[in-house]
């Protein structure tokens, strides 16, 4: 199979090969500021691991300066794009990095920001398409972090918005879409039911409820994963915190059978 090198990463990126996936984004050093201080950063991987996540989300430099034991039960996403608060334009994203630095590095997977409806939307969309092309060459999946976020979006949550979004990403050659979720959040069905791939809903509730009640109903929406990144890094006990939410995705009842694109990957 010329694809099977693919295979093998997907397989990495569920820890228990369910097809679902608990991703920690730590990517929030480059666009906000440090995520926790350098002396608690390894603790706080360990931390991540231990609880059962299935992937931390880094930067390259980042990624060069994580012990290769941390990762020990845990894949690699290296994410490729770049912004901060401190621009003229927040939603603008460029590329700050390739697919085969990631492969250098030992990543199973990269992934690239998209905001759709921002000034720049062009410029995201040819770089998704880029790095696509980019991972087809070295079998190497790619998650599409892809919002509906800038000056031409009225409701980011909107349900047929988010469909569109999460197709754009298959289309333009993804392996996983992670996104915003849909309000009322029982409308997030209708987003998974538009697109070929596995959706990983990003963050916590917008109304700072409970994270693991919030994370349950996303599953039972038909979620494949959730992605999870400042709830769970800025919590008193980021281990105990991830391993209810592992337990969340991968239940047994966890929406209802393995979705078409983790079957084509092998990796349910």
């Amino acid at each position: 199979m010329t694809d099977i090198g693919k295979s093998f990463r997907m397989r990495r990126l569920s820890v228990t090969g369910d097809g679902r996936y608990l991703f920690v984004p730590l990517d929030h050093s480059v666009s906000d500021g440090p995520v926790v201080s350098q002396a608690r950063w390894n603790g706080l991987l360990r931390a991540l691991v231990d609880g059962g996540a299935d992937a931390v989300v880094v930067h390259k430099g980042r990624a060069r300066a994580i012990a290769p034991d941390i990762l020990r039960h845990c894949a690699l996403v290296v994410h490729l794009s770049a912004g901060t608060v401190h621009a003229a334009d927040t939603d603008a994203k460029v590329l700050v990095g390739d697919v085969e630095e990631a492969v250098r590095l030992g990543a199973d997977a990269v992934s690239v920001h998209v905001n759709l409806g921002s000034d720049t939307e062009h410029r995201q969309l040819k770089d998704l398409g880029t790095v696509a092309a980019s991972c087809d060459l070295w079998n190497m999946p790619l998650l599409a972090m892809i919002y509906p976020r800038g000056p031409r979006i009225a409701d980011p949550h909107d349900p047929a918005l988010l469909a569109h979004a999460v197709n754009i990403a298959a289309d333009l050659g993804a392996d996983l879409v992670k996104t915003s979720i849909a309000l009322p959040m029982e409308r997030m069905a209708e987003v998974v039911n538009s697109c070929p791939l596995p959706i990983l809903a990003a963050g916590g509730p917008p109304d700072g409820s409970d994270l693991v009640s919030h994370g349950t109903s996303l599953m039972l929406a038909g979620c494949r994963g959730l992605a999870v990144g400042r709830r769970i890094f800025s919590s008193p006990s980021p281990s105990s915190l991830v391993a209810r939410l592992a337990a969340v995705v991968h239940a047994a009842d966890a929406g209802t059978t393995p979705h078409p694109s983790t079957i084509a990957t092998g990796a349910a």
